[in-house]
């Protein structure tokens, strides 16, 4: 399986992502540069964490217009498999492939801490290994991980089972604790917390390396 790794000026997790997916689970990883294609190859495709463009005006708004976006679009519209972490997650938003909007914390700082998610949906490609409401330890590092969406919004998104993942407890503010949402199709999911830097043992605090199972999924699911 080939994964385009997708880099920003501002990019700061794309090694590790790189790293994650090449050298734990075996995966044939590409760095793909913001102002050029993507490779027509590419089986899935991930946009890592960072501040890409400097989180000018707001995080993501810029890197949302950049060229390989369109490609990004063409290749989600087609069931291409798409991550979005941190950063990348923002960047989902401002380009119109999830919905919703991610605002300054409600602490109006930076957070850097570990928490845990809830598994809403074990459909999409990164979670079919997960059971349902299965807890997950994971790091968050963000100033704007709020997730809004207005209450019309959200209705919606229980109905279509897009809420894909939820804070265990109150972090930031995010409208019903939501740490992670999919579009329509579920091929498109965005996560504020980084399953990269919990998915090896040697730097997971609790022992329990469950993320892993996001990127077992993401294998399984080329393999089937």
């Amino acid at each position: 399986m080939r994964v385009g790794v997708v880099v920003f000026p501002g990019s700061n997790c794309d090694r590790d992502m790189y790293h994650v997916l090449t050298d734990v689970f075996d995966l044939d990883a590409t760095y793909c540069w913001h102002e050029h294609g993507l490779p027509k190859d590419v089986d899935a495709i991930v946009l890592p964490g960072g501040f890409s463009y400097g989180d000018r005006l707001r995080a993501g708004a810029i890197a949302a217009h950049s060229p390989v976006i369109a490609d990004v679009k063409r290749m989600a519209e087609a069931s291409v498999p798409v991550l979005g972490v941190c950063n990348g997650f923002q960047i989902l938003v401002e380009a119109g492939l999830l919905p919703g909007a991610l605002l300054k914390n409600d602490s109006l700082s930076f957070m850097c801490e570990w928490t845990e998610l809830l598994v809403q949906n074990n459909k999409t490609p990164f979670t079919s290994k997960f059971s349902k409401n299965q807890r997950i330890p994971i790091p968050i590092a963000n100033g704007e991980g709020r997730y809004y969406a207005d209450e019309d919004t959200l209705r919606e998104m229980e109905r279509n089972g897009q809420i894909v993942f939820k804070y265990g407890d109150r972090v930031n503010g995010s409208s019903g604790m939501i740490a992670g949402v999919c579009n329509p199709e579920g091929n498109v999911v965005g996560m504020m917390p980084h399953p990269e830097r919990a998915a090896e043992p040697e730097i997971n605090p609790t022992g329990r390396g469950t993320t892993s199972l996001m990127f077992e999924s993401l294998r399984a699911g080329a393999a089937s």
